[in-house]
Order: C-alpha cells, then structure tokens, then sequence
C-alpha cells in the first residue's frame, strides 16, 4: 500500500469551492487507487491580525481544520503570509506549521512520499519537510507557480533550489518541462503529467437549446477563467467589436471586473458582453456546450483546464500560444492559435465559426486528457519515486 501525504495549498473549500478543482479531482482519483491511502494537509495562509480579520479573509479563518472533504481526510492548518513581503517568508512560515501537525499524523500514517500540487510555497516546504521525515518528494508545476513565483526577485531562488532537490517533479505539458529547465531544474527529473477531463460530464449538448435558454440570440462566445490581468479577457473583448453579431459571456470573478465593464462600455459592445462572475464547475458544461467558440487569450497558462473542458463539449477554442497550447490545438478541427491582439482573436474566432466542425469531431481533441490516466501515471511517478529510495 502506498502511503501518500498530498500538500496542496490550492485546494477547495467551503468558501473558495472553485479553488483548485483540478487539484480536487487528481487527488480523488488517486486516492480511489486500490493501492494507495491517502491524506491531504490542504494550508491556509493568513496575515497577521488585524488584517486577518478583513472581509476578504473573514471566511478562510472559519474554515474547519480538520474534515471529510468529498470523502477525503483533509487537514487545513494555518500558516502566516506577510503581506509586502512578495512572498519571501511564505515557505518558510508554512514548513514551521506543518512540521507538528505532520510529527503528530505520522503515528497514525506513516507516509511514504509528499505530493506537493504547486510549486510555491508547497515545493520548498515539501522539500524541508521531506529531509526532517526523511521521505522523497514529488513537486507539480502547473502555471502560475513557475511563470510568477519562478521568476519573482523574492521567490525564484526557492522555487528553483526546491526544483532541482526534488526527488521527482510533474509538469502539465511539454512547454512548461521546456520552461523548468530553462530554469535550471533537471529534465531528467521531470515527467509530463496531463490534466484530465470527466467525459461523462463535459460532453455536447442541444447548442441551440441552450442558446436559447441563454437569451443569446446569434454566435456565442465564452472565456473562462479568474478577471485577472494575465487572463487578458480585455484582448476578447476589443475582438467583439469586430464580430458584430457574436456575444461574449465570461465566467469569472477578479479584480479586473470593474475595468473590464469599462472597457465594454468605450467600445461600444457592453450589451454584447456578460460578466457572469463565478460559476460552479458543476455549471461549467452547460455553458461550453452552449458556446459556439471558447476563446481565451492568456499571457501564460500550463495547460489550462478551460481548453480541455471546452473540446469535451464538442466547442472549438481559440487560444494564444501560452503554454501547452499546441500541445491541445494539434488539428485545426479542435481550433485555432493566433497572436495575442484583438485582431488576430476576431480572424479566428470567424474562421471556427466558418468552419462549423461536428461538435464530435471536437470532442476528439479531449481524448487524450482523462483521469484514470491521469491516475496511472500519479501512481506510478509516485510509487517509484518510494521504490528508488528503498
């Protein structure tokens, strides 16, 4: 039986239910293995008093330490998060809070391997934690981790000496292994490991159905993904101007929401476009089978979720080339990549229009992502990295 301690800072919760999905379900299904026991320390960060008691912080410190989460035995201790600091002491609080709580579990479960599912700040405490209990450790590079933190004056060093001690690491496509190594992290410890996507779920659907339930009249276009800057929803929505009788709904909620509605409004199209805020992923199929085009122009991804959801429902994306793009965009049925500009995101959300491919053509692009491969190839980074050992 192989005992897995899965550190995930990215991991959902009764106030952040989005929070990590794709974090969630790998570690469902790994834990469904026949040969694996598992528990999850899912970290809270939270600063000092008394901004801890901010409303934006108010929620997470409710938050249960300890639950059955979907089934899962998941533990949720605080760690402290300097704010000004750009994240320096982030690892460094996080491995002083965990060395008790895991001195304490390790009675009862004696884990074989920590599985950390982001590489900062889990990477560099996992990295600490795995040398005082004397475990390999496994790090997951999924976007933001390697491109932000990876590259931060504050972080970088961490993330790249947790890179290059790690006993084994995962990257989420070949584009973000490329990106690790121009790091300084060695490749020969890097292995690829692909989201997966629930079939069953994220499948076409009645498109015009549920256009109509949508109130859309005409091409549909969706974008999924927080109303942050690096998402560069602005790009799409300077595209709508150009495609005059197309509507844009975003699912999403972030900071930029209000400058996004602004920038709706100067162009003209703000009755065109919906600010849908967050949605449940349960609710996410729906929207995508109803979605003409998917489109998202993203200064960096990993190998975004979206992408991969977005194919399961039969709905060809247009994406810039960030990340894993043309790993996922490999037959013009599946889409298009195309330059970062409003120009060049109208050209090809016109030509998928045009090109009306069958929404099971498209589907085929998602063949490839599915958890119980996703679950195999966990299972087996993770039980060598024990077996290697000895």
């Amino acid at each position: 039986m192989l005992r897995v301690l899965t550190l995930a800072t990215l991991f959902p919760d009764a106030t952040r239910p989005n929070f990590g999905v794709f974090v969630e379900r790998q570690t469902l299904g790994l834990a469904a293995h026949p040969d694996v026991d598992l528990r999850v320390v899912a970290p809270v960060g939270l600063p000092p008093w008394p901004l801890s008691r901010h409303t934006r912080f108010a929620g997470l410190a409710g938050v249960p330490r300890q639950e059955r989460w979907k089934g899962l035995d998941v533990r949720r201790p605080r760690f402290l998060t300097l704010p000004g600091t750009g994240g320096r002491f982030h690892a460094r609080a996080l491995t002083r809070a965990l060395i008790p709580l895991l001195t304490a579990l390790r009675r009862d479960f004696p884990f074989d391997v920590i599985d950390a599912e982001f590489f900062f700040p889990d990477g560099p405490a996992a990295i600490a934690l795995g040398r005082h209990f004397g475990v390999p450790v496994s790090i997951k590079a999924r976007g933001a981790d390697i491109h932000h933190w990876g590259r931060a004056p504050a972080t970088a060093r961490q993330v790249i000496a947790a890179g290059q001690a790690a006993g084994g690491m995962l990257a989420v496509s070949q584009a973000m292994r490329a990106d690790m190594i121009a790091l300084g992290m060695p490749g020969e410890r890097i292995r690829l490991h692909h989201t997966g996507v629930d079939l069953d779920r994220f499948a076409p659907g009645d498109r015009s159905g549920a256009k109509a339930a949508l109130g859309v009249v005409g091409p549909l276009i969706v974008s999924l993904g927080a109303l942050i800057r690096r998402k560069r929803h602005d790009v799409v929505i300077d595209a709508l101007a150009a495609l005059p009788n197309a509507t844009l709904i975003i699912a999403g909620e972030g900071p930029e929401r209000a400058a996004l509605q602004a920038q709706a409004e100067a162009r003209g199209v703000a009755g065109r476009v919906t600010l849908l805020g967050s949605v449940p992923h349960a609710d996410l199929p729906a929207l995508l089978a109803a979605a003409d085009a998917m489109a998202l122009a993203s200064d960096s991804e990993g190998l975004a979720n979206a992408w991969v959801e977005a194919l399961g429902c039969g709905t060809p994306i247009v994406i810039a080339d960030a990340g894993g793009a043309c790993e996922v965009v490999s037959d013009p049925a599946y889409g298009r990549i195309v330059a970062r500009t409003p120009e060049a995101f109208a050209a090809g959300i016109r030509a998928v229009l045009a090109q009306a491919t069958d929404p099971i053509a498209v589907r085929r692009g998602a063949a490839r992502f599915t958890w119980p491969a996703n679950t195999a190839a966990l299972y087996a980074h993770l039980a060598g990295l024990v077996s290697a050992r000895g």
